[in-house]
């Protein structure tokens, strides 16, 4: 049976969480692999929207085992949060499986990440504040506190202890901020020990018997392609790998596992945060598919920015990731243009870029090199197969296919659990 990748074509934002919804009822496990509490997937059920921002997705379809892999970094308030707020709504979450090996995020860290970006000014990097960044370098310098460690009250001591050893000296000598006391985040972190216990398993281990015995597995990316801290538009880019090779090293399924790479690619393209993005709009249409799309952020709510799509970044997601199949998601939201640029090429200099230009100087000066396509001016969201939808509609999307080097194999056409039209099967007949 299949392990899938699922990751973000763009800068986020694409649609993930309801792409792995879809395939909810024909999956095992859905595992978590990279990120933290960064980042959200908004799921629509019934007409019931839930906001994820830690717990995988796949928490929300009955019978499926989601898992926070060891890539991850998790704030534990957070993930009892959501526990609560799912479990109050009658949603499970007994099944879920947290890696021994992931590490935490200490109050420390959070009030380094938000001190640090306040200091950068003008260079900030566009953080959401929640100590993700921090506690990815603490684990780097290996500095870091893992969960398995919260079950070992002195090691626990020990950890925190030697990391608070340099980061009061930062926090008080360049940032005139008052250090964190040893006593307060042994406490705090100890304070989930009952009740983190019953959750936290060896995942790779699990994972492997699981695909041994033909289970189906999907490993789900937090952020996107262009948020990936080798191959994003760095330094504007998250701390961990959000591209399908990071499902190897973030859950411990090694390369020879994974079957198929699904990544999703809005209809048009957002970003939150600092750096360049070439088709970004400061005009009218900008303004209508934000407010269409309800372009805000998951976690933060703050306005997403804005452009046309780009398919020289869709190329490049698919040959980072090995792409077979792509997801686009809000065909809908073009229903009432007349026309839609897509960015074909980029301009750099006088020169054409039909691929992502190498450093990041011509990149944030590229221009983009757009080919027009007309609307259809008519609702989609009823459209259940792709003979449905209008010729526009079908033209725009085998335009974008033609051009981004794997097949679109699922359509979203609105936002319910409902309105999507799949196209080719990503599981194999499963």
């Amino acid at each position: 049976m299949p392990v899938i990748v699922l990751v973000g074509a763009q800068w986020g934002d694409e649609g993930k969480g309801k792409a792995t919804d879809l395939l909810g009822d024909r999956l095992d496990y859905v595992v978590k692999f990279n990120g933290g509490n960064n980042a959200g997937h908004t799921v629509v059920i019934d007409g019931e929207k839930y906001a994820l921002h830690l717990l995988p997705s796949g928490i929300l379809s009955p019978g499926v085992v989601p898992v926070i892999g060891n890539g991850v970094v998790v704030d534990l308030n957070v993930l009892f949060q959501e526990i609560d707020g799912l479990e109050a709504r009658g949603i499970d979450t007994s099944r879920l499986r947290i890696s021994a090996n992931a590490h935490v995020i200490a109050s420390y860290n959070r009030t380094l990440d938000k001190v640090t970006e306040r200091f950068l000014g003008s260079r900030r990097i566009g953080t959401t504040g929640r100590g993700i960044g921090p506690t990815y370098a603490d684990k780097m310098n290996r500095v870091g506190i893992r969960v398995q460690d919260l079950f070992d009250e002195s090691i626990l001591r020990q950890k925190v202890t030697a990391a608070l050893g340099f980061k009061n000296q930062v926090l008080s000598k360049i940032y005139n901020r008052t250090g964190a006391k040893v006593d307060d985040v042994v406490q705090e972190l100890l304070s989930y020990v009952d009740r983190l216990r019953p959750y936290v398993a060896d995942t790779a281990l699990e994972l492997s018997q699981a695909i041994d015995d033909g289970k189906v597995v999907l490993c789900e990316a937090g952020q996107a392609t262009l948020l990936d801290v080798d191959h994003g538009t760095y330094p504007f880019v998250t701390s961990s790998n959000a591209t399908s090779g990071g499902a190897c090293t973030g859950a411990g399924i090694p390369p020879t596992r994974i079957d198929r790479v699904i990544a999703v690619l809005k209809a048009f393209t957002t970003r939150v945060g600092e750096g360049p993005f070439p088709t970004e709009l400061h005009d009218k249409f900008g303004d209508y598919l934000r407010e269409v799309g309800h372009e805000y952020g998951t976690t933060t709510g703050r306005p997403r920015r804005i452009g046309w799509l780009d398919l020289v970044i869709g190329r490049y997601a698919q040959r980072i990731n090995g792409v077979t199949d792509f997801a686009m998601t809000k065909l809908d939201n073009y229903d009432g243009l007349d026309e839609i640029p897509v960015c074909v090429a980029y301009e750099v200099n006088g020169v054409r870029h039909d691929e992502m230009p190498v450093n990041q100087t011509d990149f944030h000066h590229a221009l983009p090199i757009y080919e027009t396509l007309p609307g259809w001016k008519q609702d989609i969201s009823g459209c259940r197969k792709f003979e449905d939808l209008p010729q526009e509609a079908q033209d725009f999307v085998e335009f974008v296919e033609a051009r981004i080097g794997a097949r679109i194999s699922i359509v979203g056409v609105g936002p319910g659990r409902e309105a999507v039209i799949e196209r080719h099967s990503v599981l194999g007949g499963v």
